[in-house]
């Protein structure tokens, strides 16, 4: 609303200035309002000129590819106007002639450079009025394309998102399956765990972001829920800092690497470990997570590998250039790390801006 007003008063200011333009030729001439009412013929056939293309031409020939026409149809009118505007000006001085000594009478010479001025106005103001309608349009196109952009990004932002409910709850169910064949009362407390982190998956999973103490929280209860069946030689370690409770974060993001330190960093047989830690201040917020590495065996078919893929591009469309992400084994394949940063933007995770 505000760019249409302020398009709409640039208008009228530019026209408003070119109708008081024969003004400032007129002044201590004693010229009444009918000839200079007369005199203002040049400006508003400029005006016809100008919006003609600027409406109709330009949009409907130029645009359209048809420059033939467009020419042709420019070239008509700038003839019509030019020779209309010639014979008015020599009918208004004929009415009202010059009362100055020093104007002579206009020769041959000076009516024809009189309308070859006129013939190059009414060209540079069709000119003008098609590049400011190319240039919007190029506007409109350039907004329609990033708005589609925008929109795919969203739709497939959220398509990921949704894909995250099926595959964290098939992991966390598998596992107090598994409880329930030799620990049922440790069963129960997984599944008091589980409920605990589906009212965040319910209430706030459907949020562009959520506080960062709310998303630990449930990174918290999952971790209570994956220590319940864990052995002793497994060692557990998970330090949330966050320096204020206003930091948002996009919701559900750390979660399958999380998962994945769960699957891979533990083995039955050798003693493991898991370190996450996540860190966030006002600059940046950091989640780095070490464990013991214990890929799958070959015969091994659980799990698709989806997880890093989603983490991957969810942090490709909701933090685009604003984040890193290091990942890795270690030389003697003993350890996995992975660290992402995510840095402060206006539009990110600190909604203080």
């Amino acid at each position: 609303m505000i760019k249409k007003r302020l398009k709409v008063f640039l208008h009228i200011a530019f026209w408003a200035f070119m109708f008081l333009s024969p003004m400032q030729y007129m002044r201590g001439t004693g010229t009444s309002m009918l000839n200079y009412m007369m005199n203002c013929m040049s400006p508003l056939l400029l005006m016809v000129m100008f919006y003609a293309n600027y409406k109709w031409l330009a949009p409907r020939y130029f645009v359209a590819g048809k420059h033939r026409y467009f020419l042709l149809i420019n070239l008509g009118l700038i003839i019509v106007f030019s020779t209309v505007l010639h014979y008015w000006m020599d009918f208004t001085n004929s009415i009202f002639p010059p009362n100055s000594a020093n104007n002579r009478i206009p020769d041959a010479l000076d009516a024809f450079l009189f309308v070859v001025r006129d013939v190059i106005n009414f060209m540079i103001f069709a000119t003008a009025a098609t590049c400011l309608k190319l240039s919007q349009q190029w506007i409109w196109a350039d907004e329609a394309i990033k708005n589609a952009e925008n929109a795919k990004a969203q739709a497939e932002l959220s398509n990921l998102r949704n894909q995250i409910n099926p595959h964290f709850l098939l992991n966390t169910l598998n596992n107090i399956y598994a409880l329930t064949a030799f620990d049922t009362p440790k069963a129960q407390e997984a599944i008091q765990e589980l409920s605990k982190m589906l009212r965040h998956i319910l209430y706030d999973y459907q949020q562009p972001t959520v506080p960062l103490k709310d998303e630990t929280e449930f990174l918290q209860n999952y971790i209570n829920l994956m220590r319940i069946r864990l052995p002793n030689s497994v060692e557990v370690n998970a330090q949330f800092t966050i320096a204020n409770s206003n930091i948002q974060i996009a919701p559900m993001l750390f979660i399958s690497l999380i998962e994945n330190a769960f699957k891979h960093g533990i083995s039955p047989t050798e003693p493991s470990y898991i370190h996450i830690t996540i860190e966030a201040d006002d600059q940046q917020i950091v989640c780095d997570i070490q464990n013991s590495n214990h890929p799958k065996t070959a015969g091994d078919n659980s799990g698709h590998g989806i997880g890093l893929q989603q983490v991957q591009r969810r942090l490709d469309l909701s933090y685009a250039k604003n984040y890193t992400w290091q990942r890795g084994v270690s030389e003697d394949g003993k350890s996995y790390y992975s660290r992402i940063i995510l840095t402060k933007t206006k539009n990110d995770y600190n909604n203080d801006y």
